[in-house]
């Protein structure tokens, strides 16, 4: 699963700022004093913010930070009503900035030396929350923002506080709200006061920041501190237990990415429940739903990717005009980093590259630099998977100490200000004192990928021992790119040679020279490059069919009357997602058509026969009460079945879904989409839950050769995790 930071909305309308409301000069910082009355019944918020056009950093220093030349322009909600405390500095209205965002652009006249103004607004904020379709089956809920009973969540989309364009913020925030109720920030709090039947909370923030933040709600604090950081967990029931394993989590995340990188950079970082289910990353906390909060893999998954966007993304802010490099690094350094600290990152980067090439195609794909926020699942592919394969390739290009010295270089050079990809290779530079230009152009503004293939090989025995020689084919429609790809030789006594090609050409020759006698040849066995993989080097897995553009979906037409109502719900909800979708009953084919993939459902479906005789020599096996994997037997009766194939060729896959009820049916219906990563897997009782996952394994590579005699294949094991920085 992966969680979806708040981004999206915001990063647009930070780019229509930059060109409706331009300054006379760009990363300024505007401190805010805010004085925040909630009340959730009536959805209103009332609030005083005295603005200084100077930070208040440097033991008050005010210096000028934002040239006006007498008029200023920033966005509010269009229900606050803003009025000026300030007799010199007049307001005027100039209009909404487009019909779907609740934003209304101000401007203030005032004199040039003007650097202090007090504006007051209040009303109601209330937006529902909206369904965005990714791909088949899958949707993710967004919110420009609300007040109301079950919570509060404002950020800058939602215009709860002046925005100006092209600054940074600081800020102090008072809330005044019901007694039961902690309000939450970015920076340092909370300090509770007040009584009765109010609450006061205050947070502040001297460090610039690229948004304010306010989400309240009815919580119980649970807080501790660590070698200076404070980690915190706001639940909206009490659970000391799972407070306490997100507490230890955050300690441990915190030590890990301080060594990589350099200090963290707040103090404090929170997890905090909300009241729909989400997972947004803001600084110094995150916003889980409270199901995605207790699964229990989130610790070790996408937590610590949200603990590691304080680095990137939330304290080096993203230059969204020249692409949001901070997805695909935080993947890198978190999800990655994860997978092969357990020995699994060549399986993490084949996903990662499966992925881009089972959602993305000609007419959907965008260079990196084009990357703003992730709306689909083919964006996603792009902006996270393509982008970590970006930063590994780097770093095996300058090797692992000037890459990680490139990471702490870029992270204090860049600590609070706005950085794009240019920064990003000027701190490799640094690091590693070499160009890497040509490197950063082909694979930042670039789209496409590389498709590799090897000709003419051969292999001859000379008097001091072997050569191996070839062509490597980039056979790819576009240009060639600049590629360093490994290459692995075992020889007949088991000892491992390894070599690099470099090519950026459309054919590169190669030759190998070894003394033992070679048994084997691997190019790029641990997935090191980004490239197209050939259908051989993957199984036949869900995100096939998922990403398809074009699907049949066949229906059990023997099936009961219930099951097959269930299974036209799960058939008719997934069909939103495909630019074409065919619904047919078995009944109404002769035969399964060749010319797009294909959903099976039921276990009554007449073509599910045909369909198991493709699963001939993997391991698995149907009986009548029961489904074999591996080595375990599954009872029909009380178990879901998903099992997928691939025919390798004419490159068509076909998945089967038996579903043993209704319920488990609708249940599937919304689980499946989240594992597309897999070729079968097993869910029990109507719950579904999941009982068994996996891959088939892969039994042919055409970058994979094979000298010797037996035709044994022997994997080989790959390098180790990203070493770390001595301290």
């Amino acid at each position: 699963m992966r969680l979806m930071t708040n981004k999206t909305t915001i990063c647009y309308i930070l780019l229509w700022l930059t060109l409706f409301c331009k300054p006379i000069i760009a990363a300024s910082t505007v401190h805010h004093e805010l004085q925040v009355s909630l009340d959730p019944n009536s959805q209103q918020l009332q609030v005083t913010d005295r603005i200084s056009l100077a930070s208040p950093q440097d033991g008050g220093a005010t210096q000028p930070t934002l040239a006006h030349q007498g008029r200023l322009r920033f966005l509010l909600h269009r229900g606050l009503s803003p009025r000026s405390m300030t007799a010199e500095v007049a307001l005027k209205e100039i209009g909404p900035i487009s019909d779907s965002a609740p934003l209304i652009a101000y401007q203030l006249s005032m004199p040039e030396d003007q650097r202090h103004f007090t504006l007051k607004y209040g009303g109601k904020i209330a937006h529902r929350l909206t369904t965005l379709r990714e791909s088949p089956g899958r949707a993710s809920e967004r919110l420009r923002g609300t007040i109301s009973e079950q919570g509060v969540y404002l950020d800058a989309a939602t215009g709860w506080y002046p925005y100006f364009a092209d600054t940074l913020h600081t800020f102090e925030l008072q809330v005044e709200l019901p007694s039961s109720w902690l309000a939450v920030s970015q920076g340092k709090g909370p300090e509770i006061g007040g009584e009765g039947q109010r609450r006061l909370i205050r947070w502040h923030e001297n460090s610039p920041q690229d948004d304010i933040y306010l989400v309240a709600a009815p919580y119980r604090l649970y807080r501790k501190t660590t070698e200076g950081i404070e980690a915190q967990v706001f639940l909206r029931q009490p659970d000391a237990e799972i407070a306490e394993r997100y507490i230890e989590a955050t300690a441990d995340y915190l030590r890990l990415y301080q060594s990589l990188i350099g200090p963290y950079p707040y103090a404090k970082f929170a997890l905090v429940e909300n009241f729909w289910e989400s997972g947004y990353g803001m600084p110094s906390f995150t916003l889980l739903g409270p199901r995605v909060l207790r699964l229990p893999f989130i610790l070790h998954t996408s937590y610590p990717h949200e603990i590691l966007h304080n680095w990137w993304g939330n304290s080096v802010y993203i230059d969204y005009q020249s692409g949001n490099w901070a997805e695909g690094l935080t993947s890198y350094l978190a999800d990655h980093l994860l997978a092969e600290q357990r020995g699994r990152g060549a399986n993490h980067r084949r996903t990662a590259l499966k992925r881009y090439g089972d959602f993305v195609r000609n007419e959907n794909d965008f260079p990196l630099a084009a990357f703003r926020a992730r709306h689909t699942t083919a964006s996603q592919a792009v902006g996270y998977d393509k982008s970590l394969m970006f930063f590994h390739m780097l770093r095996r290009r300058l090797g692992d100490h000037n890459f990680i010295k490139g990471l702490q270089i870029f992270f204090r050079d860049n600590r609070f200000k706005t950085a794009g990809y240019a920064d990003l290779k000027l701190a490799f530079e640094k690091a590693a004192g070499v160009s890497i230009d040509t490197f950063f152009q082909h694979w930042t503004e670039r789209n496409g990928a590389p498709r590799l293939a090897v000709s003419n090989l051969t292999v001859k025995q000379l008097g001091d021992g072997f050569q191996i020689s070839g062509t490597l084919q980039q056979s790819q429609s576009s240009a060639p790119f600049p590629l360093k790809v490994p290459m692995l030789t075992r020889m007949k006594d088991g000892s491992v040679s390894q070599t690099t090609l470099s090519s950026q050409a459309r054919e590169t020759p190669f030759t190998i020279k070894v003394e033992q006698e070679p048994q084997q040849l691997q190019i790029d066995p641990w997935f090191d490059l980004f490239r197209q993989l050939d259908p051989a080097e993957t199984p036949a897995t869900l995100s096939r069919l998922f990403g398809s553009e074009r699907i049949l979906i066949v229906l059990p037409s023997n099936a009961n009357k219930r099951m097959l109502q269930a299974y036209r719900g799960l058939a008719q909800q997934w069909s939103d997602g495909y630019d074409e979708a065919d619904i047919r009953l078995d009944s109404e084919l002769n035969s399964l058509p060749q010319d797009r993939p294909i959903w099976l459902l039921g276990r009554e479906n007449l073509f599910h026969h045909e369909f198991v005789k493709q699963l001939s020599g993997l391991p698995f096996s149907l009986g009548h009460e029961y489904i074999k994997l591996t080595d375990t037997d599954y009872s029909t009766g009380e178990h879901s079945f998903v099992l997928s194939e691939r025919n390798l060729n004419n490159g068509q896959t076909i998945a089967w879904v038996a579903g043993n009820s209704d319920a488990a049916i609708a249940r599937l219906m919304r689980k499946l989409p989240h594992y597309g990563k897999y070729s079968y897997l097993v869910f029990k009782g109507d719950q579904a839950q999941i009982a068994f996952k996996g891959e088939w394994p892969i039994t042919q590579s055409p970058l994979h050769f094979n000298f010797a005699e037996d035709g044994r294949v022997v994997e080989m094991d790959e390098p180790g995790p990203l070493i770390m920085m001595p301290e």
